[in-house]
């Protein structure tokens, strides 16, 4: 009896000790961290100075206006390439234009500043501009300066030169006496490739 007795007596030992490693809790030692990370974001900030680059008034068949305007990266983040999107309005003030369009007797002559003397980088009319792909006049117009300095770095500028004529092409331009266009240009920044930081 004895023997069963403490048999009996193990067996509720093992099984209080069984339980309570189940349902117990363990002391243990423990350490922890915390880190406050941030992600600042960079800003694009294209200027252009000025921003009326042409207001003139009278223009004559033949006539050239020649104006200077710099663009300046003043954001954080360096500016690889820049795409032109050129529209325009013509008010027809006599209403008698018919089918012609102003923008097409407006040619534009693009020069930066080293070589404004010397022959346009990009000539092309403004009908043709507003039309043009926007990749397109980017590489006609902004990569021959990419070349030469690698886009628009943080804190840099260029000076664009841009001559506007009005063409007399040897015609009747009768119909645009008296007549305005507004230029519309906007000027898109993108920024260089992403990179591991």
């Amino acid at each position: 009896m004895d023997f069963l007795k403490k048999v009996g007596a193990g067996v509720v030992t093992a099984s209080l000790g069984l339980s309570l490693m189940g349902g117990g809790t363990y002391a243990y030692f423990s350490d922890s961290e915390t880190t406050n990370n941030t992600f600042g974001m960079g800003t694009l900030d294209l200027s252009v100075d000025p921003t009326a680059i042409v207001e003139v008034d009278n223009l004559k068949p033949g006539d050239t206006v020649m104006r200077e305007f710099v663009l300046a990266n003043e954001g954080t983040l360096n500016i690889e390439a820049i795409h032109l999107l050129t529209d325009y309005v013509v008010n027809d003030v006599e209403g008698d234009n018919g089918e012609e369009d102003l923008g097409k007797h407006i040619r534009v002559n693009f020069m930066w500043n080293w070589d404004k003397e010397s022959e346009p980088i990009f000539e092309t009319t403004l009908s043709e501009l507003k039309s043009m792909d926007p990749d397109v006049v980017k590489k006609d117009i902004f990569d021959p300066l990419w070349e030469q300095h690698g886009g628009l770095d943080v804190g840099m500028e260029n000076t664009l030169w841009v001559e506007f004529e009005f063409v007399d092409n040897g015609e009747d331009q009768n119909m645009f006496q008296g007549d305005d266009l507004q230029l519309e240009w906007n000027f898109n920044a993108k920024q260089t490739d992403s990179e591991e930081k």
